[in-house]
């Protein structure tokens, strides 16, 4: 059961379209796998949608001070349901039969829909870790597929940052308990933790910031903390 989830805040700004695009496909990715946020986004996506027709009919129909109601007429209304339909079509909408896939040493991932269009980078490897760079030229924001093997884990570590982990596949755990597919974690610099996982795991992950490596000689790691997210 999932048990992490978007702050409300994001999901409104998700909604009003004020997120970088490496966050947005996050919160879309958590929706399609939450049914509790998708209905809060459907809610919201209503709400902004009444309120944009409202300000805008009231914007192109609104009555000056000394207007009375008889000054709209059935002409106006006409010439709205006209504007409506002027488009020739609808724009539909592209399908796909089946969803694009990524593989990590063997093991196939079928990837979320909101994952199918971006450009992927070549795959770097260290150790346990595997890593794929979503291609979104987001400057000092950085996007990626992370894979962990069984039995792996990643280094104690705290954030420079924020760090955006979206729980795509298997399972994984830390200090905070277990987390499982659909699990949405929005850490910061306040968060230290050893993600560590038995069976593997396939993680959406999204930082602006290096890794900091706290403990022993894992401090070493911390010139490339920047290389595995």
């Amino acid at each position: 059961m999932i048990k992490h989830h978007p702050k409300f805040e994001l999901l409104k700004s998700f909604v009003d379209g004020d997120l970088p695009a490496s966050i947005a496909a996050g919160i879309a990715i958590h929706g399609g796998m939450c049914a509790i946020c998708q209905q809060k986004i459907n809610q919201l996506t209503e709400q902004v949608a009444e309120v944009s027709f409202e300000e805008h009919f009231q914007e192109k129909y609104a009555l000056a001070e000394n207007s009375t109601v008889s000054t709209i007429t059935e002409l106006d209304f006409e010439d709205m349901i006209e504007q409506i339909t002027a488009c020739d079509e609808f724009e539909q909408q592209k399908t796909f039969k089946n969803p694009a896939a990524i593989s990590f040493k063997g093991t196939e991932y079928n990837l979320p829909n909101a994952l199918r269009n971006m450009s992927l980078g070549k795959t770097a490897q260290i150790g346990k870790l595997s890593r794929a760079r979503v291609q979104l030229d987001e400057g000092e924001i950085h996007t990626s597929l992370l894979h962990i093997d069984a039995g792996g884990s990643i280094p104690e570590h705290t954030h420079k940052g924020f760090e955006l982990t979206l729980l795509l596949a298997g399972t994984f755990a830390d200090a905070e308990g277990e987390y499982v597919p659909g699990d949405f974690i929005m850490l910061d610099k306040r968060h230290q933790h050893q993600p560590a996982t038995e069976e593997g795991c396939l993680c959406y992950t999204v930082v602006n910031d290096a890794l900091h490596f706290t403990q022993g000689i894992n401090k070493l790691l911390n010139p490339i903390g920047s290389f595995i997210y």
